[in-house]
């Protein structure tokens, strides 16, 4: 039995730029960090006792006979690419899927991580990555970006610049008490709103070529961000004010990426205190993130009445926390198992 133990993302700037459509024909730049909410993914081996050969319990239960058989696109894609047989795979998440936090990613990358140690295999972040980005991108052919394979693989506070066909991780240097600061004035709400990320990814991307002006502010304020977080002559309050920017620049870039609904919860986070914010993901629904000054937070949160999700930054990405191989044939059966032990 493996379980893995992958964080999810919480996206600042330079969202959208990280599209192949965009960063293919110039470049594109993110910051973001992991923070200390999970997804877990237990795999192991399927007895051969039973009518199925494979099950799958994630909202609802699968059991196949064949893996072409399998609903769920990641499982089914990362079982062909990786030649997985006769699994038994959980997946369980401290939050909700469909908000804005990379969830089909996180899990992506936490699966394919599983399916490797069942292999025996180590295998780095990069590759992990990678191998994500192509089964939800190619193989599943899900519109959207590749920050969240990437954050989801490597963990922790950092830029990512991308660029061709290749992706760069630069870890943001800042001191632990600044870090400390910034974690205390970020206040995370839940909206109650779902929505599938792919569908408005692909409006997005439809629509990219006529925003392209857009995009190209997003990047602009990558570079000012991070310079307010690693120079300590500037105001730590200024990343509030920049998250507003791109909020505006975003909700500009498709009119899917916010509702009616989302831009009156933000206009009452703005009147309470909040230096700015944005809605993380894709956009639709999901998680409100807001810069709070620590004496306006209280206000805050009664002018918004949501759930709030307390959290930490962390800075290890997807590790497996429970190793425990198995020896597996899969051109065997439990008889021959049996009959090679006794010789």
């Amino acid at each position: 039995m493996i379980i893995t133990k992958t964080p999810f993302r919480m996206s600042f700037f330079g969202g959208g730029t990280d599209m192949p459509e965009f960063f293919k024909e110039r470049k594109g730049s993110v910051i973001s960090t992991t923070f200390d909410k999970y997804v877990y993914v237990t795999v192991r081996h399927l007895p051969r006792f039973f009518e199925y050969t494979t099950e799958i319990e994630y909202s609802k239960q699968e059991r196949v006979s064949s893996v072409d058989d399998i609903e769920h696109p990641m499982v089914r894609n990362a079982m062909k690419l990786l030649d997985m047989h006769e699994l038994h795979i959980s997946y369980d998440a401290d939050l909700p899927a469909k908000t804005g936090l990379g969830t089909s990613s996180t899990f992506a990358v936490g699966l394919l991580n599983a399916f490797y140690s069942l292999k025996g295999k180590y295998v780095s972040k990069e590759k992990l990555a990678k191998d994500a980005i192509y089964v939800e991108r190619v193989m599943c052919n899900e519109a959207g970006g590749w920050q969240d394979q990437i954050a989801a693989s490597y963990g922790g506070f950092n830029r990512i610049d991308f660029e061709g066909d290749e992706f760069k991780i630069t870890p943001i240097v800042i001191s632990p008490e600044r870090k400390k600061q910034l974690d205390n004035n970020l206040l995370l709400f839940f909206t109650g709103f779902t929505r599938f990320s792919a569908e408005i990814q692909e409006a997005a991307k439809s629509s990219m070529k006529e925003k392209e002006k857009q995009l190209e502010k997003i990047l602009a304020l990558v570079d000012d961000a991070q310079d307010v977080l690693t120079n300590k002559e500037r105001d730590l309050d200024d990343f509030g004010r920049l998250l507003d920017k791109t909020w505006q620049l975003k909700r500009g870039i498709s009119k899917e990426v916010t509702t009616s609904a989302i831009d009156e919860l933000y206009e009452k986070g703005i009147a309470a205190g909040a230096l700015g914010g944005k809605l993380l993901g894709a956009g639709g629904g999901g998680f409100l993130l807001f810069y709070v000054p620590k004496r306006k937070q209280n206000a805050v949160r009664r002018a918004l009445d949501l759930m709030e999700v307390p959290f930490e930054f962390e800075n290890y990405g997807t590790r497996t926390v429970y190793y425990a191989p198995e020896v597996y044939d899969i051109k065997g059966n439990l008889e021959d198992v049996v009959e090679e032990e006794e010789e």
